[in-house]
């Protein structure tokens, strides 16, 4: 009688701390996961505007954008990205692109966001809001300007020759589950709006994304090129633009040169 009434005790205790270790285990796991991984380069503000000279809202974001530029020229990264949903009511956006609708959509399936609107503005790849709020934009420029990177990038050896732009990297800090994103931008245009909501208008839009490419990190030093569309003249003012980002989207440095 004393053997059977031991035995279940035993196994019942047996069962309990295995349960215990395997929770406790899995709440260790999830706060290893969860901790965020410190910075301890200098901090960078990468704002990405999705935006359309369609859109009778727009103007306003994109005047803040290169204000934000402007304002702050070592520690905001300015990115004004046309999508093309808004061609359909009359005025093709010359500057716009499929692609980045795409990359739109991506972005606010991460933040579970319903559908993709304009303008829209998204810092450092973590969160996004309505791009002409300008409060919100002043307040996410200080709260980000004092996060440590946590990578570092450093630009060399430019050279532009005919259509392309070829250069030099190095990237410092951890590179696991990291991509490079080598953006070209055309620093101003003006353009005459002649149909859709902002017809009549003259818009001017300023670091407008023409061209982009992913580069894999697999070691920390590398060279690579971008073709320059021919959308941009020989008399545009471009700027090379570097960001490193995470699996999730995240960005985790930037840097920046004219060419």
């Amino acid at each position: 009688m004393y053997k059977k009434i031991i035995i279940p005790i035993v196994i019942f205790v047996g069962l309990t701390t295995t349960a215990f270790y395997t929770i406790n285990e899995a709440e260790n796991a999830k706060n290893r996961e969860e901790k965020p991984v410190l910075g301890e380069y200098d901090a960078v503000v990468v704002l990405e505007l999705f935006t359309s000279q369609g859109c009778s809202s727009c103007p306003p974001a994109d005047v803040l954008l290169e204000k934000a530029k402007k304002d702050f020229p070592e520690k905001v990264f300015a990115l004004s990205y046309h999508v093309d949903y808004w061609n359909y009511i009359g005025w093709e956006d010359p500057f716009s692109k499929s692609n980045f609708s795409k990359k739109q959509r991506a972005y606010n399936q991460k933040f579970k966001s319903r559908s993709n609107y304009t303008p829209q503005l998204v810092v450092n790849g973590k969160e996004h809001f309505v791009g002409s709020n300008g409060y919100k934009l002043d307040t996410k420029i200080q709260e980000y300007g004092k996060r440590k990177a946590v990578n570092e990038i450093q630009l060399s050896n430019i050279k532009e020759s005919g259509r392309s732009i070829s250069f030099d990297y190095t990237v410092k800090g951890t590179l696991n589950d990291k991509q490079l994103r080598a953006v070209l931008v055309l620093d101003e245009r003006t353009t005459a709006v002649k149909r859709g909501e902002n017809r009549s208008r003259v818009l001017k839009n300023a670091n407008v994304v023409i061209a982009e490419k992913y580069i894999p990190l697999n070691t920390a030093r590398g060279t690579s090129s971008l073709t320059i569309p021919s959308l941009a003249s020989t008399s545009d003012d471009l700027t090379l633009i570097l960001v490193t980002e995470n699996k999730a989207t995240d960005i985790t440095g930037a840097v920046k040169s004219k060419v």
